[in-house]
Protein backbone atom coordinates (compact mmCIF):
# COMPACT_ATOMS: atom_id res chain seq x y z
CA UNK A 1 0.00 0.00 0.00
CA UNK A 2 2.83 2.34 0.94
CA UNK A 3 4.62 1.47 -2.30
CA UNK A 4 1.54 2.20 -4.43
CA UNK A 5 1.09 5.53 -2.67
CA UNK A 6 4.74 6.39 -3.27
CA UNK A 7 4.39 5.54 -6.95
CA UNK A 8 1.29 7.69 -7.28
CA UNK A 9 3.08 10.57 -5.54
CA UNK A 10 6.10 10.20 -7.82
CA UNK A 11 3.88 10.12 -10.91
CA UNK A 12 2.03 13.17 -9.66
CA UNK A 13 5.30 14.98 -9.03
CA UNK A 14 6.50 14.24 -12.53
CA UNK A 15 3.23 15.42 -14.06
CA UNK A 16 3.35 18.60 -11.98
CA UNK A 17 6.91 19.19 -13.08
CA UNK A 18 5.86 18.86 -16.72
CA UNK A 19 3.04 21.34 -16.22
CA UNK A 20 5.39 23.80 -14.51
CA UNK A 21 7.89 23.48 -17.35
CA UNK A 22 5.16 24.17 -19.91
CA UNK A 23 3.90 27.17 -17.93
CA UNK A 24 7.36 28.60 -17.37
CA UNK A 25 8.26 28.09 -21.00
CA UNK A 26 11.49 26.34 -20.09
CA UNK A 27 12.59 23.96 -22.84
CA UNK A 28 15.52 21.71 -23.44
CA UNK A 29 17.72 22.53 -26.46
CA UNK A 30 16.04 19.70 -28.39
CA UNK A 31 12.59 21.05 -27.58
CA UNK A 32 13.63 24.57 -28.64
CA UNK A 33 14.99 23.28 -31.96
CA UNK A 34 11.82 21.32 -32.61
CA UNK A 35 9.67 24.36 -31.86
CA UNK A 36 11.74 26.55 -34.16
CA UNK A 37 11.41 23.98 -36.93
CA UNK A 38 7.67 23.71 -36.41
CA UNK A 39 7.10 27.48 -36.35
CA UNK A 40 8.46 27.77 -39.88
CA UNK A 41 8.13 31.56 -39.80
CA UNK A 42 11.61 32.01 -41.18
CA UNK A 43 11.16 29.47 -44.00
CA UNK A 44 8.48 31.35 -46.00
CA UNK A 45 10.49 34.57 -45.70
CA UNK A 46 13.62 32.79 -46.90
CA UNK A 47 11.73 31.17 -49.78
CA UNK A 48 10.20 34.51 -50.77
CA UNK A 49 13.65 36.11 -50.78
CA UNK A 50 15.03 33.32 -52.98
CA UNK A 51 12.11 33.58 -55.37
CA UNK A 52 12.56 37.35 -55.65
CA UNK A 53 16.30 36.91 -56.26
CA UNK A 54 15.49 34.55 -59.13
CA UNK A 55 12.97 37.00 -60.60
CA UNK A 56 15.49 39.85 -60.39
CA UNK A 57 18.13 37.69 -62.05
CA UNK A 58 15.69 36.71 -64.81
CA UNK A 59 14.98 40.38 -65.51
CA UNK A 60 18.72 41.01 -65.91
CA UNK A 61 19.18 38.07 -68.30
CA UNK A 62 15.99 38.83 -70.24
CA UNK A 63 17.18 42.41 -70.65
CA UNK A 64 20.56 41.24 -71.89
CA UNK A 65 19.54 38.30 -74.09
CA UNK A 66 15.79 38.67 -74.63
CA UNK A 67 13.32 36.08 -73.43
CA UNK A 68 13.93 33.85 -76.46
CA UNK A 69 17.72 33.85 -76.07
CA UNK A 70 17.83 33.54 -72.28
CA UNK A 71 18.88 30.20 -70.80
CA UNK A 72 17.83 28.84 -67.43
CA UNK A 73 21.46 28.02 -66.61
CA UNK A 74 22.43 31.67 -67.05
CA UNK A 75 19.53 32.82 -64.88
CA UNK A 76 20.51 30.37 -62.14
CA UNK A 77 24.11 31.64 -62.25
CA UNK A 78 22.93 35.26 -62.12
CA UNK A 79 20.73 34.46 -59.10
CA UNK A 80 23.48 32.49 -57.34
CA UNK A 81 21.41 29.30 -57.12
CA UNK A 82 21.72 25.88 -58.74
CA UNK A 83 19.47 24.84 -61.62
CA UNK A 84 17.62 22.31 -59.48
CA UNK A 85 16.48 25.09 -57.14
CA UNK A 86 15.53 27.29 -60.10
CA UNK A 87 13.37 24.49 -61.51
CA UNK A 88 11.84 23.95 -58.06
CA UNK A 89 10.48 27.52 -58.08
CA UNK A 90 9.80 27.84 -61.82
CA UNK A 91 9.64 24.57 -63.75
CA UNK A 92 10.08 26.12 -67.21
CA UNK A 93 11.41 29.30 -68.75
CA UNK A 94 7.87 30.06 -69.93
CA UNK A 95 6.61 30.05 -66.34
CA UNK A 96 9.52 32.20 -65.22
CA UNK A 97 9.06 34.76 -68.00
CA UNK A 98 5.33 34.88 -67.25
CA UNK A 99 6.08 35.49 -63.56
CA UNK A 100 8.50 38.31 -64.40
CA UNK A 101 6.01 39.88 -66.80
CA UNK A 102 3.25 39.57 -64.20
CA UNK A 103 5.40 41.39 -61.65
CA UNK A 104 6.19 44.23 -64.06
CA UNK A 105 2.65 44.41 -65.41
CA UNK A 106 1.26 44.62 -61.88
CA UNK A 107 3.05 47.97 -61.57
CA UNK A 108 1.91 49.29 -64.96
CA UNK A 109 -1.66 48.15 -65.63
CA UNK A 110 -3.31 48.93 -62.28
CA UNK A 111 -1.81 52.43 -62.47
CA UNK A 112 -3.10 52.69 -66.05
CA UNK A 113 -6.60 51.64 -65.01
CA UNK A 114 -6.60 54.00 -62.03
CA UNK A 115 -5.41 56.94 -64.14
CA UNK A 116 -7.90 56.39 -66.96
CA UNK A 117 -10.80 56.18 -64.51
CA UNK A 118 -9.71 59.07 -62.28
CA UNK A 119 -11.64 62.34 -62.16
CA UNK A 120 -8.66 64.42 -63.22
CA UNK A 121 -8.19 66.56 -66.31
CA UNK A 122 -7.26 65.00 -69.65
CA UNK A 123 -3.99 66.93 -69.62
CA UNK A 124 -3.07 65.39 -66.28
CA UNK A 125 -4.04 61.93 -67.53
CA UNK A 126 -1.74 62.34 -70.53
CA UNK A 127 1.16 63.38 -68.29
CA UNK A 128 0.61 60.50 -65.84
CA UNK A 129 0.17 57.79 -68.49
CA UNK A 130 3.35 58.79 -70.30
CA UNK A 131 5.30 58.83 -67.03
CA UNK A 132 3.92 55.42 -65.97
CA UNK A 133 4.87 53.76 -69.24
CA UNK A 134 8.24 55.36 -69.88
CA UNK A 135 9.47 54.97 -66.29
CA UNK A 136 8.47 51.30 -66.01
CA UNK A 137 9.57 50.25 -69.48
CA UNK A 138 12.93 52.01 -69.00
CA UNK A 139 13.57 49.58 -66.14
CA UNK A 140 12.16 46.55 -68.02
CA UNK A 141 13.18 46.94 -71.64
CA UNK A 142 12.30 43.34 -72.55
CA UNK A 143 8.58 43.65 -71.70
CA UNK A 144 7.25 44.99 -75.05
CA UNK A 145 9.13 42.31 -76.98
CA UNK A 146 7.90 39.62 -74.61
CA UNK A 147 4.29 40.77 -74.89
CA UNK A 148 4.44 40.96 -78.70
CA UNK A 149 5.91 37.44 -78.80
CA UNK A 150 3.13 36.16 -76.55
CA UNK A 151 0.50 37.83 -78.76
CA UNK A 152 1.88 36.01 -81.80
CA UNK A 153 2.61 32.60 -80.31
CA UNK A 154 0.25 32.25 -77.34
CA UNK A 155 -2.63 34.72 -77.77
CA UNK A 156 -4.77 32.67 -75.41
CA UNK A 157 -2.41 33.49 -72.52
CA UNK A 158 -2.52 37.27 -72.94
CA UNK A 159 -5.92 37.74 -71.31
CA UNK A 160 -4.79 35.58 -68.40
CA UNK A 161 -1.64 37.67 -67.98
CA UNK A 162 -3.53 40.96 -68.15
CA UNK A 163 -6.28 39.73 -65.82
CA UNK A 164 -3.67 38.69 -63.27
CA UNK A 165 -1.94 42.07 -63.50
CA UNK A 166 -5.10 44.17 -63.29
CA UNK A 167 -6.89 41.91 -60.82
CA UNK A 168 -9.99 41.73 -63.01
CA UNK A 169 -11.08 40.80 -66.53
CA UNK A 170 -10.04 43.63 -68.92
CA UNK A 171 -13.28 43.10 -70.85
CA UNK A 172 -15.20 44.03 -67.71
CA UNK A 173 -12.98 46.91 -66.58
CA UNK A 174 -12.35 48.78 -69.84
CA UNK A 175 -15.93 49.79 -70.85
CA UNK A 176 -16.40 51.91 -67.72
CA UNK A 177 -12.99 53.53 -68.16
CA UNK A 178 -13.65 54.32 -71.81
CA UNK A 179 -17.02 55.81 -70.88
CA UNK A 180 -15.36 58.21 -68.43
CA UNK A 181 -12.73 59.11 -71.01
CA UNK A 182 -15.36 59.66 -73.73
CA UNK A 183 -17.27 62.04 -71.46
CA UNK A 184 -14.14 64.10 -70.84
CA UNK A 185 -13.25 64.18 -74.53
CA UNK A 186 -16.76 65.31 -75.49
CA UNK A 187 -16.59 68.13 -72.93
CA UNK A 188 -13.35 69.38 -74.46
CA UNK A 189 -14.79 69.09 -77.98
CA UNK A 190 -17.82 71.18 -76.97
CA UNK A 191 -15.47 73.78 -75.49
CA UNK A 192 -13.62 73.94 -78.78
CA UNK A 193 -10.27 72.94 -77.23
CA UNK A 194 -9.99 69.45 -78.76
CA UNK A 195 -10.92 67.81 -82.02
CA UNK A 196 -13.20 64.75 -81.89
CA UNK A 197 -11.53 61.40 -81.24
CA UNK A 198 -12.85 58.04 -80.08
CA UNK A 199 -11.62 57.08 -76.59
CA UNK A 200 -10.18 53.82 -77.96
CA UNK A 201 -8.09 55.80 -80.48
CA UNK A 202 -6.99 58.19 -77.73
CA UNK A 203 -5.70 55.32 -75.58
CA UNK A 204 -4.10 53.35 -78.42
CA UNK A 205 -2.37 56.40 -79.90
CA UNK A 206 -0.92 57.41 -76.55
CA UNK A 207 0.24 53.93 -75.53
CA UNK A 208 1.71 53.26 -78.99
CA UNK A 209 3.83 56.40 -78.81
CA UNK A 210 5.16 55.21 -75.46
CA UNK A 211 5.80 51.57 -76.36
CA UNK A 212 7.17 51.79 -79.90
CA UNK A 213 10.70 52.98 -79.04
CA UNK A 214 11.13 50.05 -76.66
CA UNK A 215 9.67 47.47 -79.05
CA UNK A 216 11.86 48.81 -81.90
CA UNK A 217 14.97 49.42 -79.79
CA UNK A 218 17.24 47.03 -81.78
CA UNK A 219 16.27 48.78 -85.02
CA UNK A 220 16.68 52.26 -83.51
CA UNK A 221 20.11 51.28 -82.20
CA UNK A 222 21.22 50.41 -85.74
CA UNK A 223 19.52 53.26 -87.60
CA UNK A 224 20.48 56.03 -85.15
CA UNK A 225 23.65 54.47 -83.75
CA UNK A 226 22.30 54.41 -80.20
CA UNK A 227 24.04 52.46 -77.48
CA UNK A 228 22.23 51.74 -74.21
CA UNK A 229 23.19 55.07 -72.63
CA UNK A 230 22.12 57.04 -75.71
CA UNK A 231 18.80 55.19 -75.81
CA UNK A 232 18.07 56.08 -72.17
CA UNK A 233 18.90 59.74 -72.87
CA UNK A 234 16.50 59.57 -75.81
CA UNK A 235 13.74 58.24 -73.52
CA UNK A 236 14.37 60.98 -70.95
CA UNK A 237 14.04 63.57 -73.71
CA UNK A 238 10.90 61.86 -74.98
CA UNK A 239 9.39 61.98 -71.51
CA UNK A 240 9.59 65.77 -71.64
CA UNK A 241 8.48 66.27 -75.25
CA UNK A 242 5.81 63.63 -75.78
CA UNK A 243 3.03 65.15 -73.60
CA UNK A 244 3.01 68.43 -75.52
CA UNK A 245 3.32 66.62 -78.85
CA UNK A 246 0.27 64.51 -78.04
CA UNK A 247 -1.79 67.45 -76.79
CA UNK A 248 -0.85 69.41 -79.91
CA UNK A 249 -2.08 66.61 -82.13
CA UNK A 250 -5.50 66.82 -80.45
CA UNK A 251 -5.98 70.56 -80.81
CA UNK A 252 -8.56 71.64 -83.44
Amino acid sequence: MIKQTSKRQAAGSRAAAKVMRRKSGSKTPGMRAATERKSGSEIPAREAATEQRILDAARVVFLRDGTAGARMQEIAAEAGVNQALLHYYFRTKERLSAAVFQQVASRIFPALVQTLGAEISLDEKIDRLITIYLDNLSQNLFVPGYLISELHHHPERVQQLLSGAIGADPKVVMPALLKTLERQINERVRDGTMRPIKPQQFVINLISLCIFPFAARPMLSIVFGMDDAAFMRFIEQRKKELPEFFRGALRP
